[in-house]
């Protein structure tokens, strides 16, 4: 008998990668070790700084960035989350921000500067709002999970003792992005927060017409948890890679199967099932092919963001399963 090789794999419970965690869909060839890490966001700081695990989740933004620096681990086109971003940034009602431009000259509170919600939703503004993110002061309390990285002159830290939460609700911030990539929450970014109840407008009441609308125009679909190898694993056994993506595929149809029956029906699912309407009957779509637009759009935006010290290959980024 062969002997399978052993992974450790850090990614997150979830419908459609529950049927991999679990063992009823087996990673061909190989061992796996399957961690539950609360929050996940733990796991993207463990793997970006001590490659801890053999396979792991990360955000694609903090992904993109540790690549750029020459992180020893590659991305495998599995995109585990989905969410448009022209929602999600909360501002105060006597702010003063009566439309997109009406940031600039103003703080806006995220996390940390890298958070893949907050680079989505800049591109937003950015492309489609008109809006000039390097005019807008953002004020994160968390460090970033990448420490090579240089912020840019308009990212600034919270005082000493303060929280987004309460620097909001004091007003010394214009807006903040919603639950835990911003205001939502309070403690330790990365251990034992505690969630918060906050009842600030969204910046663009019509968001999900605008979203709509903006995928319609240019096919980008912001993807968020994005699978990654360490490139010893890959380099030494380059058909994980494929047996990966077929196990996490597989375990995709079967979740497919029941979201498409009703049988899946968490807010989750209904929220995947309203988005069939606007990118067909997989609203996660594998791949590199399918994913070609919004992978670029990342990339870019990530450079003019500043997150990035250089533009970045596809095939420096992705290592395709379909090429092995």
């Amino acid at each position: 008998m062969t002997k399978k090789l052993p992974l450790t794999f850090a990614v997150a419970e979830m419908p459609h990668t529950s049927a991999v965690r679990n063992g009823s869909i087996q990673v061909d060839g190989v061992d796996g070790n399957y961690l539950t890490i609360h929050p996940q966001i733990a796991a993207f700081r463990r793997m970006v700084r001590d490659v801890e695990f053999d396979v792991c989740e990360l955000a694609p933004t903090t992904y993109i960035i540790a690549r750029a620096y020459g992180a020893p681990f590659v991305a495998l086109p599995i995109f585990v989350l989905r969410k448009f971003h022209h929602s999600g940034l909360l501002v105060r009602p006597d702010a003063g921000i009566r439309e997109p431009k009406d940031l600039e000259g103003r703080k806006v509170g995220v996390r940390a500067y890298s958070v893949t919600t907050g680079a989505w939703t800049r591109q937003a503004l950015m492309e489609d709002l008109g809006v000039d993110c390097s005019k807008v002061t953002w004020v994160v309390d968390d460090e970033e999970h990448v420490t090579q990285l240089k912020l840019p002159a308009n990212v600034e830290h919270v005082p000493a003792g303060r929280s987004l939460y309460d620097m909001i609700q004091a007003g010394d911030l214009a807006a903040g992005f919603a639950g835990n990539a911003g205001v939502g929450r309070t403690g330790n970014p990365t251990s034992g927060w505690k969630e918060v109840e906050v009842d600030y407008p969204d910046l663009l009441p019509n968001a999900e017409e605008l979203e709509w609308d903006y995928y319609r125009r240019s096919g980008v679909y912001p993807m968020h948890g994005t699978i990654v190898v360490r490139e010893s694993v890959l380099k030494e056994n380059p058909w994980v890679a494929k047996a990966i993506y077929e196990a996490f595929d597989e375990a995709k149809q079967g979740w497919l199967s029941k979201l498409n029956s009703g049988e899946a029906n968490t807010a989750s699912d209904k929220r995947y099932r309203k988005l069939q309407q606007l990118v067909g009957n997989d609203p996660l779509p594998y791949g590199i092919d399918a994913n070609i637009k919004t992978i670029q759009a990342l990339e870019e935006t990530a450079f003019k963001q500043g997150l990035t010290p250089r533009r970045m290959s596809i095939d420096e980024l992705f290592f395709d399963p379909a090429k092995v």
